[in-house]
């Protein structure tokens, strides 16, 4: 629609004469309606031209259509898709069904533990974090911080703390940190006999006060640790996880991201395996932005992606000298929870004792599990390559002859 301008008036709309030139450029511009307005002049050349270039002149004033506002996230994918009509940034799995856990404990309440505590109170995820720590007044001024910290961050949740294993009582969710970190030039495995003897003490109090609990394992070396829980508890494989392969596949994210360019939420990747060594990131499953990563990468890049995943932990640990990372554990055993208690959908990687599932037997291992209220549901096989799937195998391989060559479960 075309307006033609003004010609005079001071402080009001002057009266317009609409003439043979303001419907040429009407005409020029694309439009096929002028609105003549009352008091308008219309001249008989106007009329002639508006005829011959099938331009309507319509008695106004016309009614405006309404202004369409956008939220910034449909703006956001479309300006995305614009630029790639081919790929659209996935949404977070994240569901409206998610449940509270009535009591949360902590054993360890050490870096990876006061974050995970400081997480679960942000998001306002329990009713009631429990710490607890062998050392005197460590739990206990983590959760007086934390409670301390909700008058900011108006979280519901209430933190306790003490040095008592016997607090883990009526827990729906346990998550075990507590352990001897490694140091620069340590290995995982050569903290099998040190961390071993704490893991089963936590998983007969826990066998003891928390019958009914889902025990997630994160005490070094993680896989062996998850079998020493098992034991100590003598739960079923349901309800003893292990988190590796969400902390692995964060990593493998990340230098994928990094190496491409690219928001590391345009990237979809997977690590399987071990805790260790024999990590296992999955790159034949791995896009960016939907698209295989040597779209993005060479060879050499993806095998340094595939090697900075594999080392991350130790990275982490060189640098700090006196202790190993503490954040990222601390999310990724969050997202473990949030599997648990229905916040997030879909398979997440998790360690867990293994029933034939790809082949392997009676060897806890990270695979791709479905996670529900009462843990695990089921693990999802992947169609892997050969290669990828000899990786998991030798993983298994390497896990049984750590923990004496028996067959575990």
């Amino acid at each position: 629609m075309a307006r033609a301008p003004a010609t005079g008036g001071s402080g009001r709309r002057g009266r317009r004469v609409i003439g043979a030139e303001h419907v040429s450029e009407a005409h020029q511009r694309g439009r096929v309606v002028i609105e003549v307005l009352p008091g308008d002049i219309v001249t008989a050349q106007a009329r002639e031209s508006a005829e011959r270039l099938k331009i309507r002149l319509v008695d106004g004033p016309l009614e405006k259509p309404a202004v369409v506002r956008t939220d910034g996230a449909t703006a956001m994918r479309r300006t995305l898709y614009r630029r790639s009509p081919k790929w659209v940034a996935p949404r977070p799995q994240h569901t409206r069904n998610a449940r509270r856990v009535r009591r949360l404990a902590l054993v360890g309440a050490g870096g990876v533990g006061a974050n995970i505590g400081h997480l679960a109170a942000n998001a306002d995820i329990a009713d009631e974090i429990v710490l607890i720590d062998i050392a005197p007044g460590m739990a206990a001024s983590v959760a007086l911080d934390l409670n301390h910290a909700s008058g900011v961050s108006r979280s519901r949740s209430r933190a306790t703390g003490g040095t008592e294993l016997s607090r883990v009582a009526g827990a729906e969710v346990i998550v075990v940190t507590a352990g001897r970190p490694r140091t620069p030039g340590m290995t995982r495995a050569d903290l099998l006999d040190i961390n071993r003897r704490i893991v089963r003490q936590a998983g007969e109090a826990i066998r003891a006060h928390a019958p009914d609990a889902i025990v997630i394992v994160v005490t070094n070396p993680l896989d062996e640790m998850t079998v020493e829980m098992l034991q100590a508890t003598g739960f079923p494989r349901e309800r003893v996880l292990g988190m590796a392969g969400t902390l692995d596949s964060s990593r493998f994210r990340n230098a994928l991201a990094l190496a491409a360019g690219v928001p590391v939420s345009d990237v979809e990747a997977i690590t399987l395996g071990s805790h260790g060594d024999e990590m296992a990131p999955i790159t034949s499953r791995a896009r960016i932005r939907g698209r295989h990563l040597d779209r993005f990468l060479s060879p050499d890049q993806i095998a340094a992606c595939v090697k900075d995943a594999v080392t991350g932990g130790g990275q982490v640990v060189a640098l700090r000298k006196t202790g190993s990372a503490v954040l990222a554990p601390a999310h990724a055993s969050i997202e473990l929870i949030d599997h648990i208690r229905g916040a997030r959908a879909g398979a997440v990687p998790a360690s867990v004792m293994l029933r034939g599932e790809y082949g392997i037997e009676g060897v806890v291992l990270g695979v791709p599990c479905h996670l529900g209220a009462s843990g695990l549901v089921e693990v999802e096989e992947l169609d892997l390559s050969e290669a990828e799937l000899a990786a998991l195998r030798a993983a298994a391989d390497a896990i049984r002859a750590r923990l004496g060559g028996a067959a575990t479960g």
